[in-house]
């Protein structure tokens, strides 16, 4: 699943002469890299050999990126992720740019296309947290017109996790929706979908911010700090339960889910990491739907159902019915660790985006 990094900065010693057979075509980029995982992941602005376009692939010239949940975790735990690449590492998952090359068999793209996806930053797969990625066709669409590159790289990932999780569950208009973290990455972009979907949309926050952003959103706001789940399962749907419970929170709160969702319902769970009871999965007949989107990028399987996800959103997009929710705060490549720091702080509201 992953294969050595080799990242090689280019220094004074790269650079040919008559002396040596180095040579001088090489061509560089900017990028920010860790050499460290843990305490001591610092980043590291490094000038490094441009990628090489290849078959099946598109050279793109990246103009922002966003940073993920899955991306703070990479750099802290390392190789107690299976899915971290060897140090020095590249990170950065999802991006948005514009296509300057196109790989051998790659069709429906044109040099000057604005694209976005999430295609890099773990196992083998150099991430975003430079000025140019080589990256799968299949793990690309184009941006939704309507959508600036800012707020296009904030929606790959996210956006293909609630897409994924709201089709498992089998999401039906009029349905009832309980979105758990509703002002999260993910959680405010299901709220969205569930809505387009033509669902009745329910979500959960811990404070007045984030319950006025899901207002905002077009959900019922419940605050899980002064409501039980008893209490507003019977509030919004007479004590039957929500049809889907689509869980961004996951862990302990899994138990909830379960409590809150309807006899025969679903829960679609983004975080389920974590030892737990099924007793009452089992005596509601439930349907349980893990997410775990990363998938088609570890293990080169179904790649194209992405491209597929992200043509969808951005139609949706284009229709005014989807817009990510950005950090007020702006942050360049060489601020790469300001933007992780502003996320692990849990102080932010929407996606961090990196400007490059």
């Amino acid at each position: 699943m992953k294969s050595k990094n080799t990242w090689i900065p280019i220094t004074a010693n790269s650079v040919s002469s008559k002396t040596n057979k180095l040579t001088t075509h090489i061509k560089i980029m900017n990028a920010m890299l860790i050499n460290n995982y843990g305490e001591k992941a610092e980043f590291t602005a490094t000038e490094v050999a441009k990628p090489e376009l290849k078959a099946g692939h598109l050279l793109v010239k990246i103009a922002a990126s966003s940073v993920n949940t899955v991306d703070t975790m990479i750099r802290q735990m390392g190789s107690e992720l299976p899915l971290s690449p060897e140090t020095p590492a590249l990170l950065g998952m999802d991006f948005a740019g514009t296509v300057e090359a196109v790989g051998e068999g790659v069709s429906g793209y044109a040099v000057g296309d604005e694209v976005y996806g999430c295609a890099g930053g773990l196992a083998d797969l150099p991430g975003t947290l430079a000025e140019y990625i080589v990256a799968d066709a299949q793990l690309l669409s184009h941006k939704a017109k309507n959508l600036s590159q800012r707020e296009a790289a904030a929606i790959p990932l996210v956006g293909i996790t609630a897409y994924e999780g709201l089709m498992r569950a089998n999401i039906q208009a009029g349905q009832k929706v309980l979105v758990h973290g509703g002002s999260g990455g993910v959680g405010h972009i299901a709220i969205q979908l569930a809505k387009h979907f033509g669902a009745e949309v329910y979500a959960t926050g811990g404070g007045d911010r984030q319950l006025a952003l899901i207002e905002k959103l077009g959900a019922t706001g419940i605050n899980y700090k002064t409501e039980s789940v008893e209490e507003y399962v019977v509030k919004h749907t007479d004590g039957h339960g929500f049809d889907i419970v689509f869980d961004s929170v996951g862990g302990e709160n899994m138990s909830k889910s379960f409590e809150a969702a309807a006899l025969n319902g679903h829960v679609a769970s983004t975080v389920s990491m974590c030892e737990i009871d099924l007793t009452t999965v089992h005596f509601k007949g439930l349907s349980l739907h893990v997410v775990f989107m990363l998938i088609p990028m570890l293990h080169n399987y179904k790649r194209e159902e992405h491209a597929e996800i992200l043509r969808s959103l951005a139609e949706i997009a284009e229709a005014g019915k989807l817009t990510p929710v950005l950090d007020e705060n702006h942050f360049s490549l060489e601020q790469a660790a300001d933007a992780y720091a502003r996320l692990e702080s849990g102080q932010g509201m929407g996606k961090v985006v990196i400007d490059h």
